[in-house]
């Protein structure tokens, strides 16, 4: 099937302009300019913004074993309603994790033919499973995730500073990393104030444990990718290593970069992620870092769990669940503080599509160019909506956008060359795929 797309704004890699693109059998074969006849039948988008399809690298889809938190066939079809095309899953949170070659079986057994969007996967890094690393690696996973302090989970323990070396030497391979330090956190006590969580997990939590990282990166010569930074107070240390040579990058996510903590409401466990949502003078730093490029990605860190579990009765921040549900809503979130700030929709599309998609190598992603995938999305950046949970297509409505108006509207997105909304066409990728 052959047809083209046209619009004034089309989010290319040097830069939006007015184009005619070309999809032939789910590939971009041609960009040519707004008045050239383009090949097929040809839609005209009006006053809407041709973007890539966004990349989310940081998904926890949670199935098979937690399919009541969230399952494949609800965050695939969150994202692509959200205009991301791609997603790669967390290792943990789903029974068994994502830590053998038995387990990766397993996890694509459960997802295949549940899929609206392609989904690729991550591998996990545990005490003990050193040896299992390289052949996850051979298998096609992305990399390797780790915790330095308690996943939440028991069956993914963390990694000590020796565990982590021992994990970074035994295969060449990207890893990433939950960075907070145990030694610096204190017990939170049962509370409905946001305050008295979020003192439980200061900031020097995550600059010590970004410096571990970044030493442990720099002794064994690996890549090392710093997972949802809140932390303002670490980017001089992602700068510093970066300028040493370390192979360092390092991500946010849109709640660190839109939500404040003061303006949290007592027992709104909604709110709550680890690390935790910070002060608004913490976050313009974080705008600081994407502006400087010392963070270089924006992903959603989407981690739902049952209402239940989020203790919504209680609204006890300390029993509840830490997790952001936000895959479906990214895009407009970002977008709406950014424009706000003097950035541009091209600076997002680069931070949650090119960004993602060059983290883990998937060179035919997250750009508008011949040879890439025909993931696209038709974005209207003037509508403005009022976040509606009932909306929401991830399995539980719970989300602290919930009533927040938002800029920024996903109209359609195509997913190599096909509007998304019908059956799961997508695919699982392995590393080899990139």
């Amino acid at each position: 099937m052959t047809f083209s797309l046209r619009s004034r704004q089309v989010y290319l890699p040097g830069g939006p302009r007015a184009a005619t693109v070309t999809v032939h059998d789910g590939r971009i074969v041609a960009v040519g300019d707004y008045a050239a006849d383009g090949d097929g039948p040809v839609t005209d988008l009006e006053g809407l913004s041709l973007l890539p399809g966004l990349v989310d690298t940081h998904v926890h889809v949670n199935e098979p074993g937690r399919t009541e938190w969230e399952g494949f066939a609800t965050a695939t079809r969150a994202a692509a309603a959200g205009g991301v095309t791609t997603i790669v899953d967390m290792p943990l949170n789903s029974l068994p994790p994502t830590t053998t070659v038995a387990a990766l079986r397993e996890k694509q057994a459960a997802a295949r033919g549940q899929c609206h969007v392609d989904v690729g996967f991550w591998g996990g890094a545990v005490p003990g499973n050193a040896a299992d690393l390289a052949p996850l690696h051979e298998a096609g996973v992305f990399g390797f995730k780790s915790f330095l302090v308690d996943s939440g989970v028991p069956e993914f323990p963390p990694l000590d500073p020796a565990g982590l070396a021992e994990a970074f030497a035994a295969v060449d391979a990207l890893f990433i990393v939950h960075a907070e330090d145990p030694a610096r956190l204190h017990d939170a006590r049962p509370s409905r104030a946001y305050a008295d969580f979020l003192a439980s997990r200061p900031a020097a939590a995550e600059v010590s444990a970004v410096d571990t990282a970044l030493e442990t990166a720099r002794a064994t010569d690996r890549r090392v990718h710093i997972l949802h930074l809140s932390a303002a107070d670490a980017l001089g240390s992602l700068r510093r290593a970066r300028g040493d040579g370390v192979r360092a990058t390092a991500e946010t996510c849109p709640h660190y970069l839109t939500l404040d903590a003061a303006a949290v409401p007592d027992g709104a466990t909604e709110f709550k992620c680890c690390p935790p949502i910070r002060d608004a003078g913490n976050q313009d730093r974080l705008w600081g870092g994407l502006a400087d490029g010392t963070i270089s990605l924006v992903v959603s860190d989407h981690s739902p769990s049952t209402p239940h579990l989020k203790r919504r009765d209680s609204g006890d921040f300390a029993a509840a669940w830490g997790g952001i549900a936000s895959l479906q809503l990214g895009l407009p979130a970002v977008w709406t503080a950014a424009r706000e700030r003097g950035f541009t929709l091209a600076d997002v599309v680069r931070w949650m599509a090119a960004g993602p998609a060059d983290l883990v190598g998937l060179r035919r992603k997250g750009r508008i160019a011949p040879g890439a995938d025909a993931d696209l999305v038709a974005f209207d950046p003037e509508a403005v909506f009022t976040v509606d949970p009932a909306a929401l297509h991830h399995r539980h409505p719970v989300t602290p956008y919930a009533d927040r108006e938002l800029t920024g509207a996903v109209r359609t997105t195509w997913l190599r060359g096909e509007p998304t909304g019908g059956p799961a066409r997508g695919r699982l990728l392995l590393r080899e795929d990139a």
